[in-house]
């Protein structure tokens, strides 16, 4: 392999890093025949343009807020969810082949079928379950306080996407420390929260099995 091509294809590879692949997934792209290394640059300026002016509007979104807390200015549901994409599930295609088509399917009509508002509210409810196992994370995820969490978090899956049977809530929870990408968005909210939620959603999963 020559320089040029080495350093091309290093680029390549921190340019799909950047956009959130997974290294096994690169590997699969970059050594597929069809790999156009042109091609695959203009796609990359596309999908960094978007991802630069989704975080513009969230920083935004995020600057109205600390105005917002802060008693200077009123916020519509709107405004605070401004910058977020419910139309668009990057896990999809893995969830098809974990859990069949019917599972997703069914969570996606679930989804069409939210007003803008429902979702804003669903996610709320994420962000705050999130926002209270974070600050439990330290301690045993086995407490009654994490348990209850999780409880709340599993009744939230059930609600809105799909049947979750105890072997998927642990097979999900698995999931967020196995796959980067989970654990990447997950420990935003305190690192190690994916592993705790893993923990906490197989003590969850064993203790409801045991009282049936």
């Amino acid at each position: 392999m020559t320089p040029t091509l080495r350093n091309s294809l290093y680029w390549q590879i921190l340019f799909f890093r950047e956009l959130d692949f997974p290294l096994k997934k690169i590997k699969e792209i970059i050594n597929s025949p069809s790999f156009d290394r042109h091609e695959a640059l203009v796609l990359h300026r596309k999908m960094l343009l978007e991802k630069r002016n989704r975080l513009d509007s969230m920083l935004k979104t995020i600057d109205k807020t600390i105005q917002y807390l802060k008693g200077e200015i009123e916020m519509t549901n709107k405004e605070k969810f401004a910058g977020f994409d419910f139309s668009h599930n990057p896990y999809e295609q893995e969830a098809r082949e974990r859990w069949g088509d019917a599972a997703v399917d069914h969570a996606n009509a679930k989804l069409t079928s939210m007003s803008a508002d429902e979702k804003q509210e669903v996610s709320a409810e994420i962000t705050a379950i999130y926002q209270q196992l974070a600050s439990l994370r330290h301690g045993s995820p086995a407490s009654v306080e994490a348990q209850a969490a999780i409880r709340a978090w599993y009744n939230l899956l059930n609600a809105n996407f799909g049947h979750y049977s105890l072997d998927t809530f642990k097979a999900l929870g698995q999931m967020y420390v196995d796959d980067e990408r989970f654990t990447k968005n997950i420990d935003k909210f305190g690192e190690g929260l994916a592993i705790f939620m893993r923990d906490a959603m197989v003590v969850f999963a064993d203790q409801e099995s045991r009282q049936k």
